[in-house]
Formats: structure tokens, sequence, C-alpha cells
């Protein structure tokens, strides 16, 4: 269960990770809230990728690779990042929590929600990174 990200194949890596780890499921039960992750083209990307993760309650109801933002225009939170940025995430050479405080990843949407649940976004990050074998 391990891709190369970014990917349709790593999108469904983490999705099938993130319903079988019961470390994830307990953590992130009371967790509501949809993201929609815009990754700005650098270095190898050559193009804005996107994707969607639908989360509740400690499962991954719904994955969406490089779908349209309009169609997602009600999400919870939509993550921005450079490709540099979120690939030094994945590879656990940048905190997520610094990333995020230093605005290299721009949350839109609830900071204190997501402050209030940082240990459920920091296991999310474990799980995308646990399924993260190669960076194109």
């Amino acid at each position: 269960m391990n891709s190369m990200f970014p990917s349709q194949e790593w999108l469904n890596d983490l999705e099938a990770k993130l319903n079988s780890d019961t470390h994830y499921a307990e953590i992130a039960k009371n967790w509501e809230g949809d993201l929609f992750f815009h990754i700005e083209p650098e270095g190898n990307l050559k193009e804005k990728l996107t994707f969607y993760l639908d989360l509740w309650h400690g499962t991954c109801r719904k994955v969406e690779y490089n779908p349209d933002p309009a169609k997602y225009s009600n999400v919870a939170f939509n993550l921005t990042a450079s490709y540099d940025n979120i690939t030094a995430v994945l590879t656990g050479k940048l905190n997520p929590m610094t990333a995020m405080m230093t605005m290299k990843l721009k949350v839109n949407g609830s900071m204190g929600y997501m402050m209030r649940n940082v240990p459920v976004v920091l296991d999310f990050v474990r799980c995308a990174q646990e399924v993260t074998k190669e960076i194109v």
C-alpha cells in the first residue's frame, strides 16, 4: 500500500489506510470536515493539482483525484500548498503544524477547529506519510 505521490493510486491507498487504521479511527472519531487540497505547480509538478477527501468520524467516505474546485465549493477546509511544501510534509521534512503557522500550507476554514484537533491532523499526516513511497 505504498505508492507514488501524486497519483490516483496514492489517493486510493490513503483512503484505504484511513479506513483500516485503528489508531486514526479512534483519534478522529469526532472529526467532521472534508478537505480540498490545491497543490500549486513547482519542481516536477507542471500543472495545478487538486484532490478531495471526505473525512467523517474516523473514516474516509470519499476521495476524488483532480476534481474541478467548483464542484466542491462548500468544503470545510481548503488547503493550498506548493508542490515542494506538500512533499516536504509527506516525507517528514516539514511539520504540518509548522507549515500551517508559516503559511507554507494555507488553510481556508476554521483554524480554531483545526487547532482543537491537532492530534487528528497529525495522525492524518502520519497515515499520508505511511502510504507515500515515492515523490514524483
